[in-house]
């Protein structure tokens, strides 16, 4: 028999100006371990609405908080650790979980995620929710997956930010900080370069989670000293002017590509040594005239006197005349592949081997293959009574110490057993073909597994594991829509068999 993979479209990504989307907000409802982000569900732009998760929800996306998953520069010594996840209905996400006691009273909490739930513009990294569980208190923004501005600017592997691209993170982020203040949020805690994030698409967004104090007390700094605003260490408290010198040691950074002391900055401003401050990887493509003037804005942002400096609207009427190469798309610049439509949602609840398909999570396929033994092989394979000769016997003997080689996990025996089971081709089994697809996964051989996944379909061409396996053996040769699309069909077969179909 045949067996091949179907050919799939190619979705269109259109960017949607959602400014003042503030129908993006609902009364939060917990989601009973359903994401209640779920299609149809959400604001202009594809983002969701606002809603309470459960803490279920949350561990299932994220590997039960697994430190393979954390997304924060400081890692697991970060105070408030940040992880990276994958709901049920494929969106990837981000969570924040704060110290158990940062935020004692819950409702207090709720509040505060509440007011940031409420904002929605294209300039943000949005929070689509939050979860109040015991002493857990965690937020849950969109996912951005093309690193932070720290990371592109003190820390590029690839190639240093050009010229036109800080412009272009400069004026964002000024755009992001100006709809803040307009919606009655202009406070925002700690603004440095690790708060500015790429998304998809290579365009810069200002995290969320500076809009919300990193403790109910408000205490917000964590950077060095010598980079926070003068008041706020007379005071101890944030103002909108405060983030507005915070903004300025962006821009410093932005220029010099080093995080450098404000106050030793502007002593070289005043001296006229901007050049000397100018990124040396720049390598002199830059324009002089541009770059004073981002210098001058930066000085002003930096002023000791809280009322001596400009305000978010200024700073967007200074940088947006400075913009150029607008036909070049932000992912063009940073060097990264463009990002196709995100993979339709599922249009079935995902089971448990779904589920753990959707994430791949490779030891949890293991477990639900082992727990399900051969019960699908019922019916591909009727042997007469003169098959049953000792060759018959020493290949079950083969395919036995494959499946035990397979619960131990050692996955290269037991590839050689399985194979020694198929080679011989008396009896046909689709769990064999995926078994070994797995083990080929664990091997880092998509390839291979892919072939054995698609073989499997080939025996029984209506069996969900099947284009399981491919779905996963797809997403892991970076053919995430075609993985998607192999998800989905699996998710319909499983349906139609629990309706009275045959599939499982």
């Amino acid at each position: 028999m045949g067996c091949c993979l179907s050919s799939y479209s190619k979705g269109t990504h259109q960017e949607k100006d959602h400014h003042h989307q503030n129908a993006a907000f609902h009364r939060p409802t917990p989601s009973n371990g359903t994401d209640t982000t779920s299609a149809g569900d959400t604001a202009a732009g594809g983002v969701p609405l606002f809603s309470e998760f459960s803490l279920s929800d949350l561990k299932a996306a994220t590997n039960n908080f697994s430190s393979d998953f954390i997304v924060s520069e400081s890692g697991e010594k970060a105070p408030n650790v940040v992880y990276k996840g994958r709901l049920q209905n494929r969106r990837w996400i981000a969570v924040k979980k704060f110290t158990k006691m940062a935020w004692p009273d819950a409702k207090q909490f709720a509040d505060e995620a509440l007011g940031v739930g409420k904002l929605r513009h294209k300039r943000l990294a949005n929070l689509i929710g939050y979860c109040c569980d015991g002493d857990e208190r965690l937020l849950v923004a969109e996912y951005m997956p093309n690193d932070t501005l720290a990371k592109h600017l003190f820390h590029w592997e690839n190639q240093t930010l050009e010229w036109v691209m800080r412009l272009r993170v400069a004026l964002y982020i000024a755009e992001a900080l100006d709809y803040c203040s307009m919606e009655g949020r202009p406070l925002y805690h700690d603004l440095n370069a690790y708060r500015v994030l790429f998304d998809e698409n290579g365009d810069p967004r200002l995290s969320c989670f500076g809009l919300m104090k990193n403790s109910r007390d408000g205490k917000s700094y964590s950077t060095n000293l010598a980079y926070t605003p003068p008041e706020y260490l007379r005071n101890g408290r944030v103002t909108p002017e405060s983030v507005i010198f915070s903004f300025g040691t962006v821009l410093l950074d932005l220029l010099s590509g080093k995080h450098i002391p404000p106050s030793h900055a502007l002593d070289m401003i005043r001296g006229k040594n901007i050049l000397l401050l100018m990124d040396s990887h720049l390598e002199g493509n830059f324009s002089t005239q541009e770059a004073t003037v981002v210098f001058d804005l930066a000085s002003r942002c930096l002023q000791y006197e809280p009322r001596e400096r400009p305000n978010a609207k200024d700073l967007v009427a200074t940088l947006a005349p400075l913009q150029s190469k607008p036909e070049v798309a932000s992912y063009v610049m940073l060097g990264i592949p463009k990002h196709e439509e995100a993979p339709p949602t599922p249009q079935h609840p995902l089971s448990p081997m779904g589920d753990a398909c959707s994430r791949m999570d490779l030891t949890a396929i293991h477990q639900i293959l082992v727990m399900t033994h051969y019960k699908d092989d019922e019916g591909t394979n009727e042997l007469s009574f003169q098959e049953w000769t000792q060759q018959m016997r020493d290949m079950l003997e083969a395919r036995k110490r494959g499946d035990l080689a397979f619960r131990d996990k050692e996955f290269k025996t037991a590839i050689d057993c399985y194979s020694a089971f198929i080679d011989v081709g008396t009896m046909v089994s689709p769990t064999v073909y995926a078994r070994r697809s797995l083990c080929y996964l664990m091997c880092d051989q998509p390839d291979a597994a892919l072939r054995d996944a698609m073989q499997a379909q080939c025996v029984y061409p209506d069996w969900s594991t099947a284009f399981y396996m491919q779905s996963v053996a797809l997403a892991k040769l970076d053919m995430h829509k075609d993985a998607a699309d192999m998800l989905n069909e699996a998710a319909t077969l499983e349906e139609k068999k629990q309706r009275g179909g045959r599939g499982s």
